[in-house]
């Protein structure tokens, strides 16, 4: 045989080998996958002929919910993913977890800022857990700083194509947001944006998004808290259905045209299931500006789909229905004068106190008065009632603390200042919208309210009987109780009726109604709340409602600067957040240019879901006096006259007030009512200014004196492992 045949037939062996090899593998798998179809087929058909039995589960009733005990269910765990501010999202999320553990489920608790939804949101898209997210919306609708690069992740990936429409499909969720109504262009943003972007990236609402409201006006169940419990027990229920395989409900009006007369049958019988594919399409075509309580609850109960066709006619509603709410709730930014709160009749206009605002103020010691009205007994008139020392008003201006009544005609308040020591409890607005009561009425009630609670201290060990003799007869009267008293339309009438009772009043407005400020006559000093000196940190730290609220904010120091009588700028430091403003609060005093500036430390409230400030917030003393010496070198008008070590207060004084080279910064009360009396007996045409009633500041008052304005005929009472009285003007 020669070389080539025996070549041949080694090539041709070679090749029969590797062929014979290569159909055996082909035949093998083969059958491999004919045996394993017929056996997934036959376990299928069993499991769909009992599921029960499949399932294995067993219900009982835990803490008044089912609990699921099941070897294999739809739902392996529920995480909770929460963005907080001031810690409402967080309890609410803990809150929830509680009733899901009850259901015998894994739950986890996650805060937004300590999850990288880059790494690992894509592994919630098995399907097997159920993603909720609690989420508020903070200052100009944006999301809380634990929040925020969260969404700023799901906001891109919605609107990155690199990421792909189903980046999310298989991810289960619910969502509800913590909002309030009164911000109205921006009214649980946050929540519905989260929302919409999930759905863009194909992920599936296992139900209705849904919103809480801090406003207790417009609550729909009376509370935020309300709002989340009647929201937890939905969710409960959706999730006990998930857990037993049962899809989402038919509404009755499907477009496979089964349940076409399901109006006319019990709900009991329209609740059947059309499958999952059907569910999921429902989901993909749901509105998320559900504008109206009516329209999320009709959304709610039906789950209807709605046709593309008819989203025209829908957000046509949808706008009108916000434009009624709006109109309903007054005219945004519009003049507070008479005749504008006489567009509508008395009657259609409800009352500011709602009964969950009248609970929650009467439990901090508010003494209400008609519909929008209260006093509160100060701590510092507790306190010179026994001879402890009086407030820093009474070192600055010589008000005897124990004879100063603290009071509003308006709870409301046109700002939500993260430093609000009420807790936000009372109303929010920009204009007056509510029933209004007489000023007549206002007055006598205070008065009557605030003597009822100077006798509750008659025989006290400690109060002085002389002092108490004396407080019986209120001799001023501190406008800064709570809210926005120039709100009330009829403060002109309300500060007259206080002088012609030879009551001085100190008026304190937060720098929002700049008409108002011009037509306001005079009273004894009027201050202006000037908590920071940019737009950037004054949105931050008094989160306005106006839109336009820092042009208001300029044009009420104007206002200021064209008062005769005396003006204050009231200063409130609060540290990491509005200290190192020097040069721009220098610029804001030659605007306003204010008589006096009062200069104080922010006071720690404790922890509320108002406030997320700390004690680390709370300057020292010393700070604030050296804030105060650095200020008061970029304004040479000016120099610092008193200070009240006690609370965290110093006063700097425009230089005319130094008469002879000692300090007048205190006030000639009989003087101011002659003066007002004159004034008024003219028809306004006799005016006066803040030189005609001044008076001698005494030495103990003035900065860098050894009492550092304490006043020497009291004696100062050192609290000691108790809780602090944060009550007080």
């Amino acid at each position: 045989m020669d070389t080539w045949s025996i070549f041949s037939t080694c090539l041709v062996s070679a090749w029969l080998r590797r062929f014979y090899i290569y159909s055996a593998v082909a035949f093998g798998i083969s059958i491999w996958i004919v045996v394993r179809f017929f056996t997934t087929k036959k376990k299928g058909e069993k499991s769909n002929g009992n599921p029960a039995a499949s399932e294995g589960r067993e219900d009982k009733l835990v803490n008044g919910y089912a609990t699921l005990q099941a070897k294999e269910v739809c739902v392996a765990g529920v995480k909770i993913f929460y963005g907080s501010q001031t810690g409402t999202a967080k309890r609410f999320a803990k809150g929830l977890a509680e009733a899901v553990i009850s259901l015998n489920l894994p739950v986890e608790v996650i805060s937004m800022g300590d999850y990288d939804p880059d790494d690992c949101l894509a592994e919630e898209t098995t399907g097997r857990n159920i993603c909720v997210f609690l989420v508020a919306t903070y200052t100009d609708g944006q999301p809380t700083e634990s929040a925020a690069w969260f969404c700023k992740w799901l906001e891109e990936a919605a609107n990155d194509f690199r990421f792909g429409k189903m980046y999310l499909k298989g991810l289960r969720y619910a969502v509800f947001g913590l909002g309030n109504s009164v911000y109205v262009d921006h009214y649980n943003t946050v929540g519905r944006n989260m929302d919409r972007w999930l759905w863009m990236l194909s992920a599936s609402r296992i139900m209705t998004r849904a919103e809480g409201d801090c406003n207790v006006a417009q609550s729909k169940h009376g509370s935020i808290e309300a709002d989340f419990e009647a929201w937890k027990a939905k969710f409960l229920s959706r999730l006990q259905a998930l857990c037993r395989g049962e899809k989402k409900p038919c509404s009755g009006k499907c477009k496979k045209g089964k349940c076409k007369s399901a109006g006319k049958q019990s709900k009991e019988s329209r609740d059947h299931d059309h499958g999952a594919s059907e569910y999921e399409d429902t989901e993909a075509e749901e509105l998320f500006e559900t504008s109206s309580e009516e329209e999320a609850a009709d959304a709610e109960e039906t789950s209807s789909v709605i046709d593309v066709e008819d989203l025209g006619n829908i957000m046509s509603h949808m706008k009108k229905a916000k434009r009624e709410r709006e109109l309903e709730a007054g005219d945004v930014g519009t003049s507070l004068t008479r005749e504008n709160t006489g567009r509508k009749e008395e009657g259609e206009k409800r009352e500011m106190i709602t009964l969950a605002l009248r609970e929650a103020l009467t439990k901090q010691g508010y003494k209400l008065i008609g519909s929008h009205s209260g006093v509160k007994l100060c701590r510092w008139t507790k306190s010179m009632l026994r001879g402890r020392g009086g407030c820093y008003k009474h070192t600055f201006y010589g008000i005897e603390s124990h004879r100063c009544m603290e009071a509003t005609p308006s709870l409301a308040c046109a700002n939500k200042c993260v430093f609000c020591w009420r807790h936000h409890t009372n109303p929010v607005g920009t204009a007056w919208r509510w029933k209004m009561d007489q000023p007549e009425m206002i007055l006598q009630e205070a008065i009557e309210n605030h003597q009822n609670m100077i006798k509750q201290f008659k025989g006290v060990s400690g109060v002085k009987a002389d002092r108490f003799e004396e407080a019986m007869t209120a001799k001023h009267c501190a406008l800064s109780l709570v809210g926005e008293p120039i709100m009330y339309p009829e403060i002109n009438r309300f500060v007259k009726l206080l002088h012609q009772r030879s009551i001085s009043s100190f008026l304190v407005t937060n720098a929002q109604f700049p008409d108002e400020i011009r037509n306001l006559e005079p009273v004894t000093q009027l201050y202006v709340s000037v908590d920071a000196s940019t737009k950037e940190s004054l949105k931050r730290i008094d989160r306005p409602l106006f839109k336009d609220f820092w042009q208001r904010f300029l044009d009420s120091l104007k206002a200021l600067s064209e008062k005769q009588q005396r003006t204050v700028y009231r200063l409130t430091l609060v540290k990491a957040w509005n200290v190192d403003e020097l040069k721009a609060y220098a610029d804001l005093i030659s605007l306003g240019k204010p008589d006096f500036i009062e200069v104080k430390g922010v006071t720690y409230c404790g922890e509320s879901s108002a406030s997320s400030l700390t004690m680390a917030n709370v300057p020292w003393h010393e700070e604030v006096v050296r804030f105060v010496q650095e200020l008061a070198d970029l304004i040479p008008d000016y120099e610092i006259a008193c200070e009240h070590e006690h609370s965290n207060c110093l006063l700097i004084a425009h230089k005319k007030f130094k008469i002879n080279g000692e300090w007048c910064t205190w006030i000639n009360y009989g003087r101011f009512q002659e003066l007002v009396q004159e004034h008024e007996r003219s028809g306004g045409s006799k005016t006066f200014t803040a030189a005609d009633y001044t008076a001698k500041t005494p030495r103990w008052a003035l900065f860098g004196s050894r009492e550092r304005g304490f006043d020497p005929s009291d004696v100062r009472y050192q609290r000691k492992n108790k809780a602090r009285d944060l009550s007080g003007c």
